[in-house]
């Protein structure tokens, strides 16, 4: 008997064989960066994954796990890829507490459905997270990925709002970090050491969450300039005043003319939320400082205009059809400088560029746009200007999407982080056979 055809018979004992995917045709729609699993399997219950991994050690096969795939393009080129853990029957909300608004639910349900269920349900509330593809991403992929979308802005991100989570090690050990009642502990806080690990150090399973009631009323006030120093200022005042959106976007045209149509130069767009007289004076307000910053228009959406082009800015990439997606972090207060910056080095380099930035949290992602499959050369010598760029303010800049030639050709998670020699030796802890995700998070681990 050979080695595969032992251990898949392993596998197929613990999840059933109707749970388990071996046949080529199939595995292709789950291949990473052109690499095809030998099989995938759907464990329905944190026992099976747990024997799984114990299993997947024992036979030094490479896991990836995997929620519905909206994150598959990001990170390293797998060194290594012979199963692929499917988190889709682990999905159950486990508790809700409605008074104390807080929230247990498995990896495998998506943010889409928690987020209907928790509307429906007294006076409603809601995650507050907005991660792109929020319709089919899970909850144990944006977890891992510590997904954001333009909301971070008021509410952060998942490792701020996590009590606690439980997760499968590759030992097989379930584990359970924090909880409703978290108290302060010595040594490392697992709960924010999980949540962005991208499953290299355990496979999460469930998550305890805050929420929050969902808001009386919301509002979006659109913006436009012709002088991106202009925009700039206006998002730098607002955010410097008391005035409190939940999201702040700076873009430039190629970007506002995908979500609106129209040739507006640079847009501003913020998302007002909370009481109804407050929302209304917060419109106003930012809609007297755009005048006063020379603004070419302004634009208050109604609420299912409103839905719609926000669900258009966090999922963009599909709009742009973007097969390389590159985002950037740096000083707040650089925003425009480095919005004005990378589309002069894209300009120069003949590169198609659409940039949507968070100008609250210092984030910039620029979307590239058309056929690049000829231009692999100019394109890692762009990325690597760009993430100069963003170094030069104490930022960085990681590949979010690309084809596998452009990832063989530039360090995907951009400059090395001083952290990186603390998560190589937790991975070779608690994963020394190094089974989950070989060589796709930072620094090749």
């Amino acid at each position: 008997m050979s080695n595969e055809i032992r251990w898949v018979s392993a596998l197929k004992g613990i999840v059933g064989e109707a749970n388990i995917i071996h046949d080529p045709d199939r595995l292709a729609a789950y291949a990473v960066d052109g690499m095809v699993p030998r099989a995938v399997v759907s464990p329905g219950s944190v026992e099976e994954v747990s024997k799984l991994l114990v299993t997947a050690t024992a036979e030094k096969l490479g896991v990836v796990p995997r929620g519905n795939g909206t994150k598959m393009a990001t990170g390293g080129i797998p060194r290594k890829l012979d199963v692929v853990l499917s988190m889709l029957r682990i999905n159950r909300i486990t508790e809700h507490d409605v008074p104390n608004l807080s929230l247990s639910v498995e990896a495998g349900i998506t943010l889409s459905a928690v987020q209907k269920q928790l509307a429906g349900i007294g006076k409603g509330s809601f995650l507050p997270l907005d991660p792109p593809y929020t319709e089919k991403a899970t909850i144990g992929g944006i977890i891992a990925s510590n997904g954001s979308g333009p909301r971070r802005y008021l509410y952060n991100s998942a490792r701020d709002l996590l009590l606690g989570l439980k997760a499968v090690l590759p030992n097989g050990d379930v584990v359970a970090f924090g909880g409703k009642t978290v108290k302060n502990v010595s040594g490392y806080d697992m709960t924010k050491l999980l949540v962005g690990s991208w499953g290299a150090l355990g496979v999460i399973t469930e998550i305890t969450t805050k929420l929050l009631p969902l808001p009386e009323a919301s509002a979006t006030l659109l913006v436009t300039f012709d002088d991106l120093t202009k925009a700039g200022s206006l998002a730098r005042k607002v955010l410097h005043s008391v005035l409190l959106p939940s999201a702040m976007e700076l873009m430039d045209e190629k970007a506002a003319g995908r979500l609106l149509g129209g040739k507006a130069r640079y847009l501003t767009a913020f998302s007002l939320e909370g009481v109804g007289e407050a929302v209304e004076r917060q419109v106003a307000e930012i809609g007297q400082m755009a005048q006063k910053e020379g603004a070419t228009d302004t634009k208050v959406l109604g609420a299912e205009e409103e839905r719609i082009f926000w669900v258009r800015v966090r999922d963009f990439a599909l709009a742009a059809d973007a097969s390389v997606i590159l985002r950037a972090n740096f000083v707040i207060s650089k925003q425009a400088e480095i919005l004005g910056r990378f589309e002069t080095l894209a300009q120069a380099a003949g590169v198609e560029c659409a940039f949507i930035g968070h100008a609250g949290n210092g984030i910039l992602t620029c979307y590239l746009l058309g056929d690049m499959s000829a231009k692999m050369g100019d394109l890692a010598d762009l990325i690597g200007r760009f993430t100069a760029e963003a170094a030069k303010q104490e930022g960085n800049l990681i590949v979010e999407a690309a084809p596998r030639a452009l990832k063989e050709k530039v360090n995907v998670w951009g400059q090395p982080r001083s952290d990186y020699v603390v998560m190589r030796r937790l991975k070779e802890k608690v994963d020394p056979a190094g089974i989950l995700n070989p060589g796709r998070f930072v620094g090749g681990i």
